[in-house]
């Protein structure tokens, strides 16, 4: 491993977040010169960031926790064209009205990670309440997080003098040297014109952020380093200045699979599309051979105490899954949920759900009293658990359908009110990660 000089750049390289760099070591000189004012972006393509992106989060809250500047782009502006980089189809076309949308969705995880201001007057008229409201004293220091949305300039240029005073400077034979170009390509996959114009717009991003906030960092996954590379040669050729760029390696699980992908799907950072139990869960399940990786990547413990969970085997790696899943929880949610959250999993697997005060933090949803009684089967497709009465039978024969903690060899069993009267709600369970109380209204 290389030995940095700056405390940051060791530490980014101890949990494992370095992949590549432009000029690695004068970046990692500039980190103990100056305040090093450093961004991701992050188109909105859903309504919620997930725990995907939190590798690209973790990189910003470790740039402030260091005592430089983070910067958060929202990608207004890209996201009408959509990002190619490694994507086998074009990304849909979303309405102004669903990009916005996404962006108010995507805004709310950031505050949770880090100290925000505003970055400027049309900057702050663009941040959404969720992520201004949260400004507290903290914020008001020199390094207080800056928060962009790139449609305020993207929008504003014309094309024709656009094209003349910067699509000089890219050469159709390199972007098409570019891997995420090429396996489009060698599938013989359409890349549209659109698309290939979204590298020129996020270069352009870098040179306008270091022109008018004097930001000298781009960062971001693996997969973003063509995208990045472009914006350092832009910007230097531009200007005659010096700028870098950082990405972290893509996180996989154990099996060499995208990380935060599940059986029921997205694991959502935002606590309506997943509650704070379903994300504590997501974590306490994690495979063996991922935890260590996990609790560098996605928690602020300290590497020493990270090094003795590491250390841990057999029966005991299971403490270290309650530590990652306590304290990437903690992070998001706030540590206020997580007494709930034990409850409720000791609840749960201790097959003693009955009687036992579950709380706001699992899942739950109602069914109108009109419907009970209903058929449990019925009941597992209305709230998501499966999808077909034959998927729930399938389920069953496999023992893996439990009403209030108890397995369910019979698929024609059913739902009264009566099951209702004790706890006011009853518990569903579809395997040994899925859960839901179900309340009568």
């Amino acid at each position: 491993m290389f030995k940095f000089k700056s405390e940051i750049m060791q530490t980014l390289q101890e949990r494992g977040f370095i992949y590549q760099g432009t000029n690695i070591e004068h970046l990692d000189a500039l980190f103990c010169e100056k305040n090093v004012i450093g961004y991701i972006g992050f188109d909105a393509t859903a309504p919620s960031l997930q725990v995907g992106n939190l590798s690209a989060i973790m990189l910003l809250r470790w740039l402030q926790k260091f005592g430089h500047t983070p910067m958060v782009l929202v990608g207004g502006g890209t996201s009408r064209v959509g990002d190619p980089s490694f994507r086998q189809t074009a990304r849909p076309i979303m309405s102004l009205e669903k990009i916005q949308s996404n962006i108010d969705g995507i805004s709310r995880a950031f505050s949770h990670f880090l100290h925000f201001r505003p970055a400027d007057k049309a900057a702050a008229a663009t941040t959404p309440s969720n992520v201004a409201s949260t400004t507290s004293a903290a914020s008001t220091t020199s390094n207080a997080a800056i928060f962009v949305n790139n449609a305020d300039w993207l929008t504003e240029l014309r094309y024709v003098d656009f094209l003349r005073d910067y699509g000089s400077f890219f050469t159709v034979n390199r972007m098409l040297s570019f891997e995420s170009i090429k396996l489009r390509l060698a599938k013989e996959e359409p890349l549209s014109f659109l698309e290939f114009n979204y590298m020129i717009m996020q270069a352009y991003d870098f040179y306008y952020l270091h022109e008018h906030f004097g930001c000298v960092l781009q960062m971001g996954g693996s997969d973003q380093w063509g995208n990045i590379v472009n914006g350092v040669e832009l910007t230097r050729r531009l200007t005659g200045k010096e700028v870098f760029g950082l990405t972290a390696p893509l996180v996989t699980n154990a099996t060499g699979e995208k990380m935060g992908k599940t059986a029921s799907g997205a694991v959502w950072l935002n606590p309506d599309m997943c509650s704070p139990f379903d994300y504590w869960q997501f974590w306490r399940n994690t495979d063996d051979r991922d935890v260590g990786r996990y609790l560098r990547r996605f928690t602020d413990l300290p590497l020493s105490e990270i090094e003795k969970l590491e250390e841990l085997g057999g029966e005991e790696i299971n403490e270290a899954k309650k530590v990652l899943a306590d304290s990437t929880t903690a992070l998001l949610h706030g540590e206020e949920v997580l007494n709930e959250i034990h409850k409720a999993s000791s609840a749960l697997f201790g097959h003693a759900a009955g009687g036992v005060a579950l709380g706001g933090a699992m899942p739950s949803c109602s069914v109108e009293r009109g419907k009970v009684p209903i058929s449990l089967a019925e009941l597992f497709v209305l709230v998501g658990l499966c999808e077909s009465r034959g998927d729930f039978k399938r389920m069953v024969l496999n023992r893996g359908v439990s009403l209030q903690g108890q397995v369910i060899t019979d698929y024609g069993s059913v739902v009264t009110e009566e099951d209702f009267v004790k706890d006011g709600y009853v518990l569903l369970s579809a395997g040994k990660k899925r859960h839901i109380k179900v309340s009568v209204v």
